[in-house]
């Protein structure tokens, strides 16, 4: 929710009010969903990629919005709108819009960027708001849930649900930020060099973590030199030590550990090593792969015992205390904290059980080569609970965007989950990187029934409805656009859900 009136918005978007009164206030949040509009509200009028937001204006006018955001005037609309000017597509690096074909989105997206930074500098000046920025190939949603929950002991928090982090998530996240909200914690995601810069300037961070340089978007990057300098935005955009910018930094990465030299600010390392400022010690995995370590700072130490699962939450977590700690949180609160986060987000690492003892590990959401090892290595660590070893099931499909080392890649973590002893894996697709993933395993060792190659999520659902046993693990992982994740939906439908672990 917003505290600016029709006039004030007007300025700051640089646009003209058209029927309405400048000292109208919008009193309610600013929506792109005509449906979501409430009263008092403002409607953006962004093009979709089946339909143009302005051709409901209309509708959220009637629906109570205070105001519309248009990249041009709606004939009819019957109701106050703000004209925002055009803009050069070429001087920004935004995403483009799926339909943006006349620049009108661009020109929305600028106003609304315009918009959300008025409002976060006047939280900052009168309210004392703290912006947290995370980026990172793999891990930013994760390590964002962890900061939040970290935070809210500490604070009111707003984040941006799920993966919401591009240049329409991201001011949108910032400006449900008001004077109650202490924390307002970001990811900041990109798909070309200068993305993180124009992110980092709708909402100007203080405190900033980076967590890796991996091969996520390696095809749209071309190298992981240019994505490290990408990630490396973010520091570069926090204030120096002495206006209290803090950086933190993987130090168990070394193109990350290396960013040290781009910022001003003070600089926090976290990581494994002796030479990290918050590390962990004595990291163990219990059954079900939720971490336990010793966590030692520069304040002092206290135990964690995480319930999230996977060994790579070990690292987010080290990320999210050292906020924590920049935000003056002290070192029980913070491992208190960290022992009552759950994974907030849906389809990352969410392990449920069904009545005849099948556990789902729905990782689905997203997967590059890094997050595809941390889930397989989870899975194996699942397998061998009890001191037995349950049968594990792989259904995984395409890693995308991953450029002309897809093929590769994909070979790798068929090899990969063979050496692991993955008891059965299913590949889902038939382009060259899933055959590419099949022939791995094939080669490494997994042969006749132990994997199984097929076209659709149906035919994965059908080998699984007739094959899965009591006491069977199941990783379903792949690219969000895959949309995998209706095999894990349909196995906990099919057989009974019964708990989230």
């Amino acid at each position: 929710m917003i505290d600016l009136t029709l006039g004030e918005i007007t300025e700051i978007v640089g646009g003209r009010l058209v029927g309405g009164d400048p000292s109208t206030a919008v009193t309610g949040t600013v929506e792109f969903d005509s449906r979501r509009v409430a009263e008092g509200g403002l409607f953006l009028a962004l093009p979709g990629e089946r339909v143009d937001g302005h051709d409901f204006v209309a509708r959220a006018l009637r629906s109570g919005a205070a105001a519309a955001l248009v990249a041009r005037e709606v004939d009819g609309a019957g109701g106050p709108q703000i004209v925002v000017p055009q803009v050069d597509r070429r001087e920004t690096n935004a995403m483009a819009l799926a339909a943006d074909t006349d620049g009108s989105g661009a020109a929305v997206l600028a106003a609304l960027g315009s918009l959300a930074r008025a409002s976060v500098e006047r939280l900052v000046a009168e309210h004392g708001l703290t912006v947290v920025g995370v980026t990172g190939s793999s891990g930013k949603t994760s390590t964002k849930d962890l900061i939040g929950a970290v935070l809210t002991a500490a604070g009111t928090v707003i984040a941006p649900p799920g993966s919401f982090n591009n240049e329409i998530g991201h001011p949108w996240t910032a400006l449900r930020a008001d004077e109650s909200t202490d924390f307002l914690v970001l990811e900041l995601s990109a798909r070309a060099p200068g993305n993180i810069t124009e992110l980092a300037a709708i909402a100007p961070p203080r405190v900033g973590v980076v967590l890796n340089v991996g091969t996520a978007h390696l095809g749209e990057f071309g190298s992981r030199d240019v994505i490290a300098a990408t990630k490396g935005e973010l520091v570069e955009a926090l204030p120096s030590a002495a206006d209290g910018g803090v950086a933190v930094l993987n130090d168990d990465d070394e193109r990350v550990s290396a960013m040290a030299s781009r910022t001003s600010a003070d600089v926090v390392r976290v990581g494994l090593g002796s030479s990290a400022d918050v590390r962990a010690e004595r990291v163990s995995l219990d059954d079900e792969a939720r971490a336990s370590f010793r966590l030692i700072t520069p304040d002092g130490e206290a135990d964690v015992a995480l319930r999230v699962h996977g060994e790579h939450q070990v690292g987010n977590a080290l990320s999210a205390a050292a906020v924590g700690l920049a935000c003056g949180m002290g070192v029980d609160r913070v491992a208190a904290a960290l022992g009552t986060a759950e994974a907030a987000s849906e389809r990352r690492m969410d392990v449920r059980v069904t009545p005849d003892g099948v556990t789902v590990i729905n990782d689905s959401y997203n997967a590059n080569p890094d997050s595809m090892r941390a889930a397989l290595k989870s899975l194996a660590v699942m397998a061998r609970s009890g001191g037995g070893h349950r049968r594990t099931w792989a259904v995984l499909g395409e890693m995308a965007e991953l450029g002309d080392d897809s093929v590769i890649e994909h070979d790798l973590v068929g090899r990969f989950l063979v050496r692991l002893d993955v008891s059965q894996l299913v590949v889902v697709g038939h382009g060259r990187p899933q055959r590419a993933m099949f022939q791995g395993a094939v080669q490494e060792g997994s042969w006749g029934s132990e994997a199984d190659h097929v076209a659709t999520a149906e035919e994965a659902s059908a080998i699984l409805d007739e094959r899965l046993a009591p006491g069977d693990i199941v990783l379903v992982k792949a690219s969000s656009a895959v949309g995998l994740w209706g095999v894990a939906e349909h196995v906990l439908a099919a057989r009974g859900e019964e708990n989230q672990q």
